[in-house]
């Protein structure tokens, strides 16, 4: 289960856009909580916290935890609106989380094992069709990510879904048996031909070395 991230958000009061504009004002960004069959919460957050949140990454499967009204709130990150010139957040939805709850979150997938891959050894190049996934789970099993081993895959071997660990909670959303996930393609024509020539000049090197340390 994902790890849960305090934020400090206050109670924002009135709605609408007037109040919306305020708080901007006020170098603060609107935001509202909503979900798990309760009215929506109001709230107001500094803008420097959601960048730190984003620059982290995974952040759409983060489960965050703050403090509105005096009792503890727990939610995901459901949508950032951003400034179209400065690109600066100007509000932000939090999908309100209850026990019991089924949600859809998309889990960033984790890769290792890329240097020990034979694959990669011979000269393959790693192909990641998904860097993360989108799945149906319950809210106390929400993964902080999912695992890719890519230690014993050769070329034209792949990573599918079955082969992810930390999925037991989870089931894809999409309707496709068993998706790749990641894949090992054979060198490409030029890598190929790098190679060859590398060689080539390796060998000629060793030839015209070879007379001068005879004689």
């Amino acid at each position: 289960m994902a790890k849960l991230t305090n934020l400090k958000v206050s109670e924002r009061a009135k709605a609408g856009k007037g109040a919306a504009r305020a708080t901007r004002r006020a170098g603060q960004v609107p935001g509202v909580v909503y979900g798990g069959k309760q009215e929506p919460e109001l709230l107001s957050i500094d803008p420097r916290v959601i960048m730190k949140e984003l620059h982290r990454g995974g952040w759409k499967s983060r489960l965050y935890s703050f403090d509105l009204g005096g009792k503890e709130v727990r939610g995901l990150i459901r949508d950032i609106q951003f400034h179209p010139v400065t690109d600066a957040p100007i509000s932000i939805d939090f999908l309100r989380l209850v026990p019991g709850q089924k949600v859809n979150v998309e889990v960033a997938v984790v890769f290792t094992g890329e240097e020990e891959a034979p694959g990669i050894k011979r000269g393959g190049v790693l192909n990641v069709a998904r860097h993360s996934v989108d799945v149906h789970t319950d809210v106390d099993h929400i993964p902080e990510h999912f695992t890719a081993d890519l230690s014993k895959l050769d070329i034209n071997d792949n990573v599918r879904w079955d082969d992810l660990q930390g999925t037991e909670h989870s089931t894809p959303t999409l309707q496709v048996p068993n998706f790749v996930i990641a894949s090992i393609a054979a060198p490409t024509v030029d890598a190929v031909e790098e190679q060859e020539a590398a060689e080539d000049l390796a060998d000629a090197q060793a030839t015209e070395k070879k007379p001068a340390e005879e004689a």
